[in-house]
């Protein structure tokens, strides 16, 4: 016997699906026929994902909002990771990896060629850590502005068609808010009221989410008022990697030890203790009205905030000086893998002298924040008995800013060094034979540096307008036709602070003040083996913001980074017609969408000294000659480039309740923001640093697709897909070399950039999920995907340009699995879930991969009336450490501990 949902749930899934993809709600309701059973809970929201799945005419995953509100989610990127094809990280950038998933992207390729939006229409986004900011992230928004409770239901779009925006070469995420219309009672009120425990910091802290809900007798009209508050504080202990040089075969350290030319060796290597507190703070308006059956108007606004204040140490063994720039030769040294994977650097020098073993950072950073916002319009029209139009306007900006950073570094001396890495096993053991890392002492400013202030601001406007036909008789039931408009600019500023030598930072006597304060007695427990230090020295965040606004200088005119900097316009122009079809035993669609991109970028160009020096009148016209990093003109480039973007679905009904899918699509994303921005963001201390390139095309893929799905019994599905994407003009990394001025001794050196270009790659793949329902309460989900991903590029290995063909994001593996229970008011969850190592892109112009990784996770809840219950859900219960490393294993990275975090609660419904 089939079953279905309860009438009630079909109207509300069928008003939802309706206000945003009428095809798909027609389809839907095709599906309800038959017998009414009454499914609640867990099994519910299965339910509504699988008839919403079956029912659409393309290759669509579907998740719920029972799904998000009884699995222990804290955003929509954590219940993604359990969808069929779609993989999760939980680093956006520099900022390395957190205990809460930020970025979503799917089929092995890159986040930026995953569009998220939002009832349909595109969100912007910002970034809460400064190198995120300023440096190459870009279009993928940061799920951790999004939480989990503004969500009715997810729709994940594997296979293209004409009527959806472009702008996702892999796929697209839909996020469908709930809307006051779809609630059957007049008056509703819904609220969570809870805490968050995380046991490293081992803090406590509110979480609390309400709804209000009103619609009148008549469903005319509706209002939905929703509000969150949501505070955590998160702890990161580490040790950090950060890149690796190489030693040049003319160098005397060469010269002396020949088997050393051209070995890879570390720059950094250090004990990196972060410590954040969040606050995630907005709300969503939803106004809905239907004046008459044939027409529907619905405002909708939303914003959430996220302030983001964090500190970070690092006490670092100074690779790039002791090995780079003073060549000493150590007394023992091991060689693995083309890699200086041991060595020891005996004292030498007297204080004062250029002896320097370790480098220390505090980074203090204040009143940093994170929002995103939008106010969107959209218009159902029916105008006759078989035109329906449909029209949405609206506005979305994003911002990140980083208003200051409080930064003391300071050279150590005369410690001697010694280190042995030993791959992933465990941490790089690190000793300072000759000093006491724990101590205040032997320690000078070297310099004061970071972005501060630094602000970014993502903005778009858009227009778009659809007509429909439907017709009754035939294998045409429809014809829709439509177009797009939007606008979106991205603008950063940054000012790179230096030292105010006004007051004399330099003078040992300014030196900050240490209270004998240092890392937690518990640091890196949880990292495994390994001897380094774990209990630094650490200054205080208030005795370090006041030290820093005394002795920083940040004027922004003399300040102004400006190779840091960009500002950039967008247009986007688009068109489209896509007919649906229908038959006996088989419906589709076929249409194709014409785009039309102009990119408007500013990108600021250096003036040779010699032409416009300090003292001598510059000729080169709207030269900018007040900053402290050189002179500089603006140059406008311009690109603009043409789209056609044919699409083909089929679907055909096999019996016994099987389906077969076939796809075809030609889709395409624009490069990251600020990968066209042509900005440059460099690091001082050891040469490197990021750039643009304004010259990018938009990446174009031709995608096929094909699936196999069985719903042999009800809540279950057995499901089979294989998918190969042929990516032109992939967004790949490259280096380059440019002079620069290094502003720790006021002169130009040549700094390795890692830059943005365009390749070729492809990407195939097979994924398979299982859904069970097994009886007496208990089921079981599982999935995998299985994708071989390549960069389409001539490898060649030089002493510059190590070759990496692996896509960025590319994971040849994960697989995700869950076991559920639900029955007499009392349900639990418990999930798993595994992802393969992946190339993360290139940091501080070395390649990084992120190793294998696996989470656990689980959520207990009670049912105490129809009111009231609780839940108990708990995060990262296997403690996983993140681990990151080079060109290989035996270049270690990074190696993350978050803890593990607990929500509880209250949920409240009336």
């Amino acid at each position: 016997m089939k079953i279905k949902q309860k009438p009630i749930a079909s109207a509300v899934a069928l008003a939802l699906l309706g206000a945003a993809y009428p095809a798909l709600a027609q389809q839907a309701a095709k599906a309800q026929q038959l017998d009414t059973i009454t499914v609640t809970g867990i099994r519910a929201s299965v339910e509504k994902s699988i008839d919403t799945k079956k029912a659409s005419d393309s290759i669509v995953e579907v998740i719920t909002a029972e799904d998000i509100g009884k699995m222990p989610d804290k955003n929509v990127a954590d219940s993604l990771q359990r969808v069929v094809g779609v993989t999760i990280s939980s680093q956006s950038g520099g900022s390395g990896g957190f205990d809460e998933n930020d970025r979503v992207s799917m089929r092995g390729t890159n986040p930026s060629l995953t569009q998220t939006l939002i009832n349909g229409h595109s969100v912007a986004s910002g970034d809460w850590f400064v190198l995120d900011q300023v440096g190459l992230v870009g279009r993928s928004v940061s799920y951790s502005l999004l939480p989990s409770e503004i969500v009715s239901q997810v729709i994940v779009r594997k296979a293209s068609t004409a009527d959806l925006v472009e702008g996702g070469a892999a796929g697209s995420v839909d996020i469908i808010t709930r809307k006051p219309l779809q609630f059957s009672k007049q008056v509703t009120l819904e609220g969570t009221f809870g805490g968050v425990y995380a046991d490293l910091p081992k803090k406590t802290d509110p979480q609390v989410n309400a709804l209000v809900n009103w619609r009148n007798d008549a469903g005319t009209i509706g209002v939905l008022a929703q509000g969150f508050y949501e505070k955590r504080h998160l702890r990161r202990d580490g040790q950090e990697i950060l890149g690796y040089g190489q030693i040049s075969p003319t160098s005397a350290l060469a010269t002396a030890r020949p088997d050393l030319a051209n070995v890879y060796y570390p720059t950094l290597i250090g004990s990196s203790f972060f410590e954040q507190e969040r606050e995630r703070k907005g709300g969503m308006i939803d106004v809905q009205f239907r004046p008459t059956p044939g027409l529907e108007i619905d405002l909708n606004a939303f914003r959430s905030h996220m302030d983001a204040t964090n500190y970070n140490r690092n006490w670092m063994f100074w690779g790039s000086r002791v090995i780079g720039g003073d060549n000493r030769i150590p007394a023992t040294y091991t060689v693995r893998n083309g890699t200086l994977v041991q060595a020891d650097f005996p004292n030498a020098g007297v204080p004062g002298t250029n002896a320097q073993y370790a480098i220390v950072d505090e980074i203090y950073r204040p009143g940093t924040f994170s929002e995103t916002q939008y106010a969107n319009l959209d218009l159902k029209w029916q105008t006759g008995a078989n035109f329906t139009l449909y029209g949405q306007i609206g506005q979305t900006t994003g911002k990140g800013e980083t208003p200051t950073q409080q930064v003391f570094e300071g050279d150590v001396f005369n410690t001697g060094a010694r280190y042995s890495m030993s791959g992933l096993s465990h941490p790089v053991d690190i000793d300072f034979p000759n000093g006491n890392p724990s101590v205040f002492t032997g320690t000078r400013l070297d310099w004061i540096f970071g972005a501060s202030p630094a602000k970014t601001k993502d903005k778009e406007k858009y227009a778009k307008a659809d007509g429909e036909w439907t017709f009754t008789q035939g294998s045409l039931t429809s014809v829709k036709i439509g177009g797009r408009w939007a606008e979106h600019t991205r603008n950063t500023q940054q000012v790179a602070q230096g030292p105010n030598f006004a007051t004399d930072p330099f003078n040992p006597a300014n030196l900050p003040a240490w209270n004998g304060e240092t890392y937690p007695g518990n640091f890196g427990s949880n990292l495994g083996g390994g001897n380094f230090p774990r209990q630094p020295w650490q200054l205080d965040p208030g005795v370090l913001q006041a030290w820093g606004d005394l002795h920083s200088n940040r004027d922004p005119v003399t300040r102004q980074y400006w190779p840091g900097e960009f500002s950039m316009k967008e247009k986007n122009y688009a068109g489209y017609v896509m007919a649906t079809f229908e038959g006996q035993g088989w419906s589709g669609n076929v249409g194709a969408r014409f785009v039309r991109t102009d990119e408007n970028v500013l990108v600021n160009v250096a003036i040779p000294g010699s032409e416009c020096g300090a003292l001598a009148p510059c000729d080169v016209p709207g030269a900018i000659t007040t900053s402290a990093f050189g002179s500089f003109y603006q140059n406008e480039v311009r690109n603009g480039d043409n789209d056609f973007l044919p699409s083909a679905n089929l679907k055909l009904d096999m019996g016994n309740d099987q389906v077969l899918r076939f796809a075809f699509s030609k889709t395409m994303a624009r490069p990251d923001y600020s990968a066209l921005g042509g900005s440059i963001t460099a690091d001082d201390t050891t040469l490197t640093g990021n750039g643009g390139n304004p010259n990018l095309r938009p990446i174009r893929s031709t995608n096929f697709d094909a699936a196999w799905e069985w719903y042999y019994a009800p809540r279950s599905l057995l499901q089979v897909g294989i998918f190969h994407m042929n990516l032109q003009n992939y967004v790949a990394f490259g280096t380059y070399q440019q002079q620069l001025l290094n502003i720790r001794d006021n002169t130009f050196q040549t700094y390795t950039i890692s830059a943005p270009v365009n390749s070729k790659g492809t990407v195939t793949g097979v994924e398979a999920g299982w859904q069970q329902p097994i009886g007496m309460g208990f089921g079981f989900q599982a999935n995998g995907t299985w994708a071989e991903s390549e960069e389409d590029r001539d490898c060649h290995v030089t002493v510059t340009d190590p070759c990496i063909k692996d896509l960025v994001g590319a994971s040849h593996t994960t697989y995700n699995v869950s076991a559920y229970y639900e029955n007499h008011g009392f349900g639990a969850r418990v999930n798993w879930n595994y992802r393969s190592k992946f190339f993360v892109g290139l940091d501080r112009s070395s390649p990084q991969y992120q190793d294998d990784t696996k989470t656990v996770s689980a959520s207990i809840n009670y049912t105490i009336n129809k009111n009231f219950s609780v839940y108990l859900d708990g995060l990262n219960l296997n403690q996983p450490v993140l681990k990151y490393y080079g060109i290989n294993t035996d270049q270690p990275r990074a190696f993350y501990d978050n803890g593990r975090q607990y929500y509880f609660g209250l949920r409240v419904k009336f």
